[in-house]
């Protein structure tokens, strides 16, 4: 490995320069006038696969294209599928970045651009580690299979039809992503589970128009207050869902876990400082990393409702709309949250008053053996790259296309994640390190190789 190490040492900075590239193009998938910059990125980032002599497709599909690219076959050796995004979020609001958000600028140690740690420096990551192999040893260890694609950030809407199509043609060992952050600064993670997600729109209908409050109010059923009632509802003073049967699935955290969980070395103090709160609530008996990482829960994200202008309106708004959703832990199944909330709204919802409850979308959690194989392997090549062996977190956020890959092609996923809590990821000023670009680089090149070492399934 001493030769690829050194590679990746000269070849630094053009890779910081390719990466810089990348980032100069608006690849926003949520904005229809990006689609040219989108097939620009797409093909962008098929030209890295072309070079080393990849089959390469850009797959076209009822949106934003897919990239997919296979290594030339290494017959017995494992193979590996590697999945990761080109598509960024809007980089609104424009006046709260320091620098344009596609003009990439380094500050501080850091890359700062729209996409640069979600997700185009982290996939970017797995491409140059092939590239390493490839120049000094002339071949692979392993079998790569790359799936590219350009609609993580509006919800992955075609992918999951590609890889139910495509089974046979995406048939792998297992699946790298590398899409999140580490545990902090010189703690390097791999997360070993995922909650799951049921997000929801609840619309309330009143009267047939606004009404003057003080004429109306009172017999007349305010939207607004219904809604307001029937969210706060859902959680009782303890943080506890008041769902029927919300919690007959959840399988309870260990003894031997929730005791691992307490010995990292997390400062709630410093946790309130970065986000700027000066207290911290939820559920009851459980502390702040189990209710992020591993305990369902439920956030209201957005209300809508009568007068917002300046000043005092006295209206009885004739509607009102909430949007919610529960983070679920594996075992949770969304369908079943979604009837059972159903019919807790329907009992809730007050006199004159037509309710909808639309279900935007939902996805079980996921649990991996922190003890795989896999696992193991991926702890050595990060150990290699970081100089300290990886902490074993689980994520609160949800990745729909994990579950995905753990129902269909039957194999876990190793969540490899080079960024920071602080990277600004969908936020202004988003950034990426870059000594964990490079480090991310030298610990997926050590990872082929800790990988060919194992028995292809």
């Amino acid at each position: 490995m001493c030769g690829i190490d050194q590679y990746l040492e000269e070849q630094s900075k053009r890779f910081e320069t390719e990466f810089c590239e990348l980032l100069r193009i608006p690849s926003v998938s949520a904005d229809p006038a990006c689609r040219e910059d989108i097939r620009r990125a797409a093909d962008w980032v098929a030209d890295q696969f072309r070079r080393m002599d990849f089959a390469t497709e850009i797959i076209p599909t009822a949106g934003h294209p897919l990239v997919y690219a296979e290594s030339t076959p290494v017959e017995g050796a494992p193979t590996v599928l590697v999945y990761g995004h080109y598509d960024v979020q809007p980089p609104d609001p424009l006046d709260e970045w320091i620098s344009p958000p596609f003009e990439p600028t380094r500050r501080d140690g850091s890359i700062f651009a729209r996409g640069a740690t979600d997700d185009k420096g982290q996939m970017l990551t797995h491409l140059k580690s092939a590239e390493a192999h490839l120049a000094v040893n002339g071949r692979l260890p392993l079998n790569l299979k790359y799936l590219i694609e350009g609609e993580e950030e509006v919800g992955s809407r075609n992918l999951e039809r590609f890889i139910a199509e495509n089974t046979g043609r995406l048939a792998c060992d297992c699946v790298v992503i590398s899409d999140g952050s580490q545990f902090a600064p010189g703690r390097p993670a791999i997360d070993y589970g995922i909650r799951g997600i049921a997000y929801y729109e609840l619309r309330l209908v009143g009267p047939k128009r606004d009404l003057h409050s003080g004429s109306f109010g009172g017999p007349v059923t305010n939207p607004a207050n219904a809604l307001a009632r029937m969210l706060a509802a859902l959680v009782d003073r303890q943080g506890k869902i008041q769902v029927p049967g919300f919690y007959d699935d959840v399988i309870p955290l260990s003894d031997s876990e929730r005791q691992r969980i307490a010995a990292l070395p997390f400062d709630e103090a410093k946790f309130m400082e970065q986000i700027g709160v000066t207290g911290l609530s939820g559920e009851s008996g459980y502390s702040a990393l189990e209710q992020r990482w591993a305990r369902p829960t439920c956030d209201i994200s957005g209300l809508a409702s009568g007068y917002q202008g300046e000043g005092a309106k006295t209206v009885l708004p004739a509607t009102a709309t909430g949007k919610f959703s529960f983070r679920l832990v594996p075992n949770q199944d969304p369908k079943e949250i979604t009837q059972a909330l159903r019919s807790m709204l329907v009992e809730l919802c007050p006199p004159g008053i037509t309710m909808e409850l639309i279900d935007l979308h939902g996805s079980p959690g996921v649990l991996i053996p922190p003890d795989s194989p896999y696992m193991r392997a991926a702890a050595r090549a990060i150990e290699h790259a970081f100089g300290c062996p990886p902490v074993f977190t689980r994520e609160g956020g949800s990745i729909p296309v994990v579950v995905t890959f753990h129902e269909t092609l039957r194999v876990d996923t190793l969540l490899l994640g080079w960024g920071q809590d602080d990277d600004n990821t969908h936020s202004p000023n988003e950034k990426f390190s870059l000594a964990d670009f490079h480090r991310g680089i030298k610990a997926s090149a050590r990872l082929w190789t800790e990988l060919s070492d194992m028995k292809s399934k």
